[in-house]
Formats: C-alpha cells, sequence, structure tokens
C-alpha cells in the first residue's frame, strides 16, 4: 500500500513525531517535511519538502500536480491541514486521515501524544542514527524559537567561565552534519529548542534549560537528559546548571 504522511511543524515538534511516523512508515512510504527537517529522515522511501508539493496551495487553488500527486496513494496520514474547513474540503475525495498538530492537553508528553494517534508503542522516545563526528566537547545551544523561552544569555557567558564550551550557533548549513556533530559531544546544554531536541535524538548527554513551557509534555527524552525548570529563568542558576554539566564529565 502506497502510504503518504504529512508532517509540518518546527524541528523539535517533527523529530517528537518521528516514532509514530516511523511506525508507520516503510519503503513505499512518502513523507512530506519542511525543508530543513529532510535530511533527519532516516525511515520510509521518498522524502519531499512541502513547500515543494504546492500543498500549501490546495484550499486556495488546487495545482493539478499537487492533486495528482495526492492521489496516487491508498492511504494519507496528515498533521497538516486538519483544523482549516477549506483544506479539508479541497481534498475529501482523497484518503486523509487527519491528526492532531499538538497535544490538545497537558499531562502526556508529545511524543506519547503523537504516537498514541497510531498505535505505535509508548513511551515513545525519538531516535536519530548519525555516524558521530567524535570531539568530546561541551556544546552550547544558546537560543530558541522563543525569547521567552531562553536562559539570559549573559549565564550561559559566565557558564562558559567556569568549563570550556564549543558554540552550535550557525556552525552548519545541514541539519544532519550538525547531528552527527553532536553525538560526537560530551554534553550538550540548551534551551527549550529544536536543537536541544536533535541532541537528545542522537544520544548525546543532554542538559536542557526549560522555564514556561511543561518539560512534561515538551521535554527532550533519553537515556541521558537532565531538565532544570524554572518559569522565572533568570532565576536558573549557573551553578545548578554547572553541577548538572559535572556529572557528565
Amino acid at each position: 500500500m502506497r502510504r503518504l504522511l504529512i508532517r509540518p511543524g518546527a524541528i523539535g515538534d517533527t523529530i517528537l513525531g518521528f516514532p509514530a511516523m516511523e511506525f508507520l512508515a516503510d519503503g513505499e512510504t512518502e513523507i512530506w517535511v519542511r525543508s530543513e527537517i529532510l535530511p533527519l529522515v532516516k525511515f520510509g522511501g521518498r522524502v519531499r519538502a512541502i513547500a515543494s508539493t504546492g500543498l500549501d496551495m490546495v484550499e486556495i487553488d488546487p495545482p493539478r500536480r499537487t492533486m495528482d500527486d495526492l492521489g496516487l496513494f491508498c492511504k494519507i496520514d496528515s498533521w497538516y491541514g486538519g483544523n482549516r474547513e477549506q483544506f479539508r474540503k479541497a481534498v475529501k475525495d482523497l484518503p486523509f486521515e487527519f491528526h492532531e498538530a499538538l497535544p490538545v492537553s497537558g499531562g502526556v508528553h508529545a511524543a506519547d501524544f503523537f504516537a498514541g494517534q497510531v498505535g505505535a508503542p509508548l513511551p515513545a522516545i525519538p531516535k536519530i542514527e548519525v555516524n558521530p563526528v567524535r570531539h568530546g566537547a561541551v556544546v552550547v545551544h544558546p537560543y530558541s524559537g522563543s525569547a521567552a523561552k531562553n536562559w539570559p544569555f549573559d549565564k550561559f557567558r559566565q557558564l562558559s567561565e567556569r568549563v570550556e564550551v564549543e558554540w552550535a550557533n550557525d556552525r552548519f548549513e545541514r541539519l544532519d552534519d550538525l547531528a552527527a556533530w553532536l553525538a560526537g559531544a560530551r554534553v550538550f546544554i540548551g534551551n527549550d529548542s529544536g536543537i536541544t531536541h536533535l541532541a537528545a535524538a542522537v544520544g548525546v548527554p543532554v542538559v536542557a534549560i526549560f522555564g514556561p513551557t511543561d518539560p512534561l509534555v515538551w521535554g527532550p527524552r533519553g537515556e541521558q537528559v537532565h531538565i532544570i525548570r524554572n518559569e522565572c529563568m533568570e532565576d536558573i542558576d549557573v551553578d545548578e546548571v554547572m553541577h548538572a554539566v559535572r556529572a557528565y564529565l
């Protein structure tokens, strides 16, 4: 059976959806994701960037090529468009099954929520296989998609005065190259961000610093993940983070 999986979303959201997607995928499964996610998808068959498919035009003026492409599949699992009435109307004759793109309530980890939608085993722990680039550094990524989720940058600087660090920042253009480099680190320190989820998924020890978001829902998952949380992130002390980092040194 030819199957299509459509998974939009930011890096972290998509990685947390990987266990669900991998459970559904076989060699004939096509997967549509955001362009930067493409190199991370190691399961299924063909992988395409959503932006290249014309999907964003379906509810406005459906491109014939896009509708023909969608018509090739016997089953379409989509985390895209389920809350948009016009999109649902446009594809009503196609074999879409829509899934909520974000957890609808607290108390359930996002990875388990997505896995539960498709009957995948729990707990769902994202894993991305890479060939590590061995360097053994302490890696810091001090950013996220929202300033409200960032531990004060000055505190990251203070941390770097306690232990020698490598700054991830924009070091790599492709996420698979970044993933391989992260996998060779001694420990990773970051905020609630997609890159923190990437580090956890490749198996590196992670110290994740959380503020307003709930780590019980959005925390990175892995055997070596330590989460520090305070809704007022300025109150998270450098000593507390350094104590967690030392456990992996």
